[in-house]
């Protein structure tokens, strides 16, 4: 089986910086550190659309050898524990710890 992947989008945040701190800082090393067995993370920000607005801020793609490998991973503690924080600002990131 080819690879798969786990891609997770994120809304234009009211705060930017605030969650540029939190995203870099916190939830991309958690990731990092966390999600076993994946290959690859490729961080997207999203500058624009041709359509206008974009429709997302940023974009994570988490990739795994295989299906089994990313469900093995979503059933990990790590896995648990990661997208309990949600990087929207360092209160809701501090809240979810």
């Amino acid at each position: 089986m080819a690879g798969v992947k786990l891609i997770v989008t994120y809304p234009t945040p009211k705060d930017v910086a605030a969650f540029e701190r939190v995203y870099q800082d916190e939830h991309v090393p958690m990731a990092v550190t966390k999600l076993s067995g994946k290959t690859k993370v490729v961080a997207t920000k999203v500058h624009g659309s041709p359509q206008g607005k974009a429709a997302f801020y940023r974009i994570a793609e988490i990739h795994f050898p295989s299906l089994e490998a990313l469900q093995a991973c979503a059933a990990s503690a790590g896995g648990k524990e990661t997208p309990r924080i949600p990087p929207r600002s360092p209160a809701a990131a501090r809240r979810s710890c």
